[in-house]
């Protein structure tokens, strides 16, 4: 029988850390691929490097309550800084690797930042441009030193170099070990979480060390580990729902984070190890489902007619479940061939196989994706939660699963409805407030303590909780009509061709589409069909992407009233990045910036109405 897991959370983060390695000590925390091979650290050997960075911290002068900022993409270095930065009794925060230098410098400022850690010679070029105009800066310690071998400043220091000054500061020095951890207490701040900025500069939400663990502890409420528990860590773990999901759960519970090489290597590891639980958001859970659709317009006769049949098996299966009926006997029965045939393969194709449970979130999702992901026979659960609630709010019931909502509310927490129609939380885990931002944090949180996330919703006489989109996204057209364009852009994203999908409509007479295609499904269609194109640009301007993108709109157009249709598009030829403007870091559409930004495109969708 499988050994449950124990749960290791103090009062905090570093109180947490100390007790999952003095409980697991050798065994595994964290697995990294190099070299085309798979290594692993221990708690032991993580604890060692964390340790070696608080005290190097402490030798430079870096004192309980600074902050250090961690400017790299998900590797195990950020694990080692963030909890050596929280032992030291500092305040960690990071900053995205696709952030400009005038973005890293705004963030280091606001935040104070006394040291920043780097990844490699492309973050340091940010850095050195940046750091004579934030006076608080005093060290740049960098990761990967690849191509750095002559570099030669003052305020540079390889991670190895400043590995080994924490060891010589720590002889005759073992008492301040304990002083560092004891620092800190519950109510002190201990991450800096900064927003997307979708609606301005980004704000910096402050969480203290109680705050964070208060979720820790509830960890294996909504996700009972049985035996060994693997993840697969990718997202940006500056963003809540990996440093909080993937990184600081997996503290609480003893999961064992597997690294991804590159965010382009994603779905070669995730085969690779085939995790047994995945957070991941929906472009994620989208762009899987793209490419077993698309795989089966390749594959023989044969093999459509298996999977067709062996899918439909599994709709039956989901759909009792979904009506909180057990599957007939039949259907049981039949339901294991398909998978044993069938859906196992494609589930491994996936990296899934193993997967106990996947989470989605951070966005909305089609709820027409989730109900085939539970064909294919995953436990896949839409949670809801934000930056400023630290994760989860609500989170869907495993044993009632009620598709277009996101489930109930957390029972360590709140979920209510304004009387204008907000969706407001309340918890131990609700932030601090906006840092240097006192007016910003008076409109988010209110004299009762609840949370204004800016969500417009409902919840039901069950107790599920439906978003039905940003408050200050909602469309109310010429006619008066009030629309909610994330259930319409939803149902584009889930088409294998579109990415993202912005919906125009406020004060016009009817709704307009801004559509961001996904370049590798469609330049294969162009392919496929001899389409002539020479760049991304004349890809979207072809009269056949024109009538494949118009297509999906119109299977989309079906499920609308007609005043919620869309009539017209306008394709962005941009190849868009998180570097650019019109996305934010995960990788979402600014609908306030692509607004203004092609509004000459925009009213020439309505003049030639």
């Amino acid at each position: 029988m499988a050994q449950s897991a124990i749960l290791t959370v103090g009062e905090t983060l570093p109180r947490s850390f100390l007790l999952a390695v003095a409980t697991r000590g050798d065994a595994t925390a964290l697995r990294e691929k190099r070299y085309g091979v798979w290594n692993s650290v221990s708690w032991n050997g993580w604890l060692e490097r964390s340790k070696e960075i608080a005290y190097a911290l402490d030798a430079i002068g870096f004192r309980p309550g600074d902050v250090a900022s961690i400017l790299s993409n998900t590797v195990p270095e950020w694990l080692y800084v963030d909890m050596g930065v929280l032992c030291a009794g500092g305040v960690s925060s990071g900053i995205y690797p696709t952030d400009s230098a005038k973005q890293v410098e705004y963030l280091a400022s606001d935040s104070r930042t006394r040291v920043l850690f780097v990844e490699d010679d492309e973050q340091l070029d940010k850095a050195l441009d940046i750091r004579d105009r934030c006076p608080t800066l005093q060290k740049i310690i960098v990761f990967d030193m690849e191509g750095l071998r002559d570099f030669k400043d003052p305020m540079v220091l390889s991670l190895d170099e400043f590995v080994e000054l924490g060891r010589r500061h720590m002889a005759g020095r073992e008492g301040l070990w304990e002083e560092m951890i004891a620092s800190r207490g519950p109510a002190d701040l201990a991450i800096l979480v900064y927003t997307s900025g979708t609606t301005g500069p980004p704000k910096g939400a402050m969480h203290s060390h109680g705050g964070v663990t208060y979720q820790m502890k509830h960890g294996l409420d909504f996700y009972p580990v049985e035996g060994k528990d693997e993840r697969l860590l990718f997202l940006p773990l500056c963003h809540v729902a990996e440093r909080l999901g993937g990184y600081y759960y997996s503290v609480a519970i003893g999961s064992t984070m597997n690294f991804a090489e590159s965010p382009e290597t994603v779905p070669d590891n995730i085969r690779e190890v085939q995790p047994t639980a995945f957070l991941a958001v929906p472009r994620v859970w989208e762009k899987f489902y793209s490419a077993i659709t698309l795989a089966l317009k390749d594959a023989t006769p044969l093999e459509r007619w298996a999977y067709e049949r062996a899918i439909a098996v599994g709709y039956r299966v989901a759909d009792a479940r979904l009506a909180g009926k057990p599957a007939s006997a039949l259907d049981r029965l039949a339901f294991q061939a398909a998978y044993w045939l069938v859906l196992r393969n494609i589930r491994k194709m996936l990296g899934i196989d193993r997967c106990q449970m996947a989470f989605t979130g951070a966005a909305p999702i089609a709820p027409e994706l989730i109900r085939w992901y539970l064909a294919l026979g995953i436990n896949m659960y839409e949670v809801y939660g934000q930056t400023e609630n630290c994760g989860i709010a609500t989170i869907m019931p495993p044993d009632n699963i009620k598709l277009g909502t996101v489930g109930k509310s957390v029972p360590w927490g709140e979920v209510k409805i304004s009387p204008q129609g907000e969706i407001l939380i309340k918890g131990d885990f609700v932030f601090m407030g906006y840092l240097n931002q006192p007016e910003k944090t008076a409109e988010t949180i209110d004299k009762d303590g609840w949370l204004h996330p800016g969500d417009v919703g409902s919840i039901d006489n069950e107790g599920f909780v439906k978003i039905t989109d940003r408050m200050k996204d909602i469309i109310i057209t010429a006619g008066g009509k009030n629309i909610t364009p994330s259930e319409i852009e939803n149902q584009l994203k889930f088409s294998p061709y579109i990415s993202d999908a912005v919906v125009v409509g406020d004060k016009r007479a009817f709704l307009t589409c801004l559509v961001m295609i996904d370049q590798e499904n469609v330049e294969k269609f162009a392919q496929e069909r001899d389409i002539p194109f020479t760049n991304y640009v004349s890809l979207c301007r072809a009269k056949e992407v024109q009538e494949l993108i118009w297509t999906e709109i119109e299977k989309v157009n079906a499920n609308f009233a007609r005043v919620e249709t869309i009539k017209k598009f306008f394709l962005i030829e941009q190849q868009l990045t998180a570097e650019d403007a019109e996305l934010t870091p995960t990788m979402k559409l600014k609908r306030t910036f692509v607004n203004k930004k092609y509004a000459p495109q925009i009213d020439a969708m309505y003049k030639a109405a």
